[in-house]
């Protein structure tokens, strides 16, 4: 009985300390995202309605806010950029210079790491699959038309859109030696993004029911 009880208690410290990590992992971002999603698409105004955007700064902002409120791809694009933004700060812009980013090609499969001889708790595998989740999803539900509705399709696209994005990344953190390079980051992201697929369809079956 008192050793359920212990597994018990270390199970729910262990799920814990996983939530918080990625609870922290999605926080840290979100601010410069959603400025950065501002501001970016200020200069989608400026290359698709340069003559409203263009009459100074408060006009600017006006015509924003009316893009905003009246256009459906506008707001998809804006939360596509918000995504996609939280994904490369997490990965490329707030990671410290490695020396050798091949150091680790076959790591970061489990959810424990050996540092010092030491077992640490690294949620990165998670939180490598929960990233990409809502990214595909987006990407999908933006680029609708050309993707079409057949769930085949849907994954093909998401596992692809994923694939791509994750190795570009990883090329971009190999050559600016930013990060490690590993195949595990490659897996995690892919199932992440055909998970996302596969919730787009769900969601959007659904609806045609309601």
């Amino acid at each position: 009985m008192i050793k359920e009880e212990t597994t018990m208690k270390e199970t729910i410290d262990l799920l814990g300390k996983i939530l918080t990590n990625i609870l922290t992992a999605l926080y840290e971002p979100f601010g410069f995202s959603l400025l950065l999603s501002f501001l970016a698409m200020f200069f989608y105004l400026y290359a698709y309605e340069p003559t409203e955007a263009g009459k100074g700064w408060k006009s600017a902002i006006v015509t924003w806010y009316q893009k905003f409120k009246e256009s459906v791809f506008f707001r998809k694009m804006f939360l596509l950029v918000f995504v996609t933004s939280m994904i490369l700060f997490r990965t490329l812009l707030n990671r410290n210079l490695w020396l050798n980013p091949l150091s680790n090609v076959m790591g970061g499969w489990g959810i424990w790491e050996t540092v010092n001889g030491e077992q640490k708790l690294t949620t990165e595998c998670i939180e490598n699959v929960i990233m990409m989740v809502p990214f595909t999803s987006m990407v999908i539900w933006t680029f609708q038309e050309k993707v079409g509705s057949s769930w085949k399709k849907i994954l093909w696209y998401s596992g692809k859109i994923a694939f791509i994005f994750s190795i570009s990344i990883e090329v971009l953190q190999l050559f600016l030696r930013i990060g490690t390079f590993q195949l595990s980051d490659l897996f995690y992201n892919t199932v992440g993004g055909m998970i996302g697929g596969l919730m787009y369809y769900g969601i959007t079956k659904e609806k045609k029911r309601l």
